[in-house]
């Protein structure tokens, strides 16, 4: 074998060339002339038929910009509501609808970049902006939690008097208005990080209805304003925990780290052990978008073994066992990978 035979493949008919990233991937001392990427072999690749862009539905984003219009136009008559009736809840609560709003705007302004088609320089679309738009809707989260929880410690050292009839008059319309919204996301493309982001902050403004109910109910039948800026804080440590899963998923997708339930050494190790297969390694996956993923791999055959039949072979595995979309798989000469490691 003269060089390495470089070539790709997914369950399509044709061979799928992933962009092959190695952002990460460490060539130091790596020959390239054994390592010869002229030798990419595109025979039978369409590239016509074959795109790595994500595929926005008009279902999603008709669903964000009902949910917009109605969370927007209730969040002010909550913040009018909140201030008449003086309570931290539902000011609170307002906040958060407000905040929600502008993470509704975010996604559908992602999904309107999202659609436009790859080019040259960004092979693989703008899926992303998606997922950047889902760590902005996690942060702001954290930020409102952060505002409800000085807001609260202030009503604690000094009490003010809240109107109990009107906040729950207008906590339990906006409990309503939440139910609809985070019903009609719901029942969107559960696939889709940044839809699940924007439902995450109607869950969010439902919680904060809950607690302003529960407030107001408890000062109609108790007196104790304490009740306002105490059920403040709880809902917003629910917050916390929607908002740290919405960054923690954000931040995994765009450090490139291995989709969930995926080891690279192990994956190296089930292909290695393959008989077909003498050695494996500089294995890479990552998810490009969602549930979209990514993998890369060099491998060298055994003797006697076509290297020509590896890349199906490996492709195949790898969707098999870690459910990876798009794999690109480079076939290098025996040793060739001992060398390329030291």
């Amino acid at each position: 074998m003269s060089g390495p035979v470089h070539r790709s493949h997914s369950e399509h008919k044709h061979c799928e060339h992933a962009d092959h990233d190695h952002s990460g991937h460490d060539h130091s001392g790596h020959s390239h002339a054994g390592h010869d990427h002229s030798g990419h072999d595109h025979s039978g690749h369409d590239h016509a038929g074959h795109s790595h862009v994500q595929a926005v539905t008009e279902d999603n984003e008709r669903r964000i910009r009902f949910v917009f219009f109605f969370t927007a136009g209730y969040a002010i008559i909550q913040a009018v509501g909140g201030w008449l009736s003086g309570s931290l809840a539902l000011i609170a609560d307002s906040g958060h609808m407000i905040s929600d709003s502008a993470a509704l705007l975010l996604a559908l302004m992602a999904y309107r970049i999202a659609k436009r088609p790859a080019d040259g320089t960004r092979t693989y679309g703008f899926a992303r902006v998606r997922v950047l738009a889902a760590l902005a809707n996690g942060l702001a989260l954290f930020l409102l939690v952060l505002w409800i929880a000085w807001e609260a410690i202030g009503r604690i050292a000094k009490p003010v008097e809240v109107l109990a009839g009107p906040m729950l008059i207008v906590a339990t319309v906006g409990m309503l208005v939440n139910l609809i919204g985070a019903w009609i996301l719901w029942r969107g493309n559960k696939g889709d990080s940044n839809l699940h982001g924007t439902f995450l902050h109607v869950v969010g403004d439902l919680l904060g209805s809950v607690g302003a109910i529960a407030a107001a109910i408890g000062i109609m039948f108790t007196g104790w304003t304490l009740l306002d800026p105490i059920l403040s804080v709880l809902v917003a440590l629910l917050v916390v925990r929607s908002a740290w899963t919405l960054i923690k998923g954000a931040m995994r997708v765009l450090l490139q780290a291995t989709p969930q339930g995926v080891n690279a050494i192990e994956a190296e190790k089930m292909l290695a052990a393959l008989p077909e297969i003498a050695e494996a390694g500089h294995f890479h996956a990552w998810v490009l978008a969602d549930s979209s993923t990514v993998a890369t791999v060099h491998v060298s055959p055994a003797d006697g073994i076509d290297p020509m039949i590896l890349p199906e072979l490996v492709a195949r595995q790898l969707r098999e066992h870690h459910q990876l979309d798009h794999v690109t798989v480079q076939v290098d000469p025996r040793g060739f990978l001992k060398r390329i490691q030291h």
